[in-house]
């Protein structure tokens, strides 16, 4: 059963920096689609059947050089 998790990131001013976040997002085990929109600022990770922490989707968005908006 997939899960789908939302994110706010800061950062992503074009194409090329959605698709660089879209690939390194990808390339976690466990994350099955990526779709981020530089005009809106979010980010929507669909997981599969491995379960992957919350906490280390934002390391990845944090280490391609955005930033996790926070609540």
């Amino acid at each position: 059963m997939s899960e789908t998790l939302d994110f706010k990131v800061d950062g992503m001013s074009c194409g090329g920096c959605s698709s660089r976040l879209e690939k390194s997002l990808m390339d976690v085990p466990g994350i099955e689609g990526v779709k981020a929109s530089h005009e809106t600022g979010l980010v929507q990770v669909t997981l599969g059947d491995v379960a992957v922490p919350r906490s280390a989707i934002e390391t990845v968005i944090e280490d391609t050089g955005f930033d996790v908006v926070r609540p």
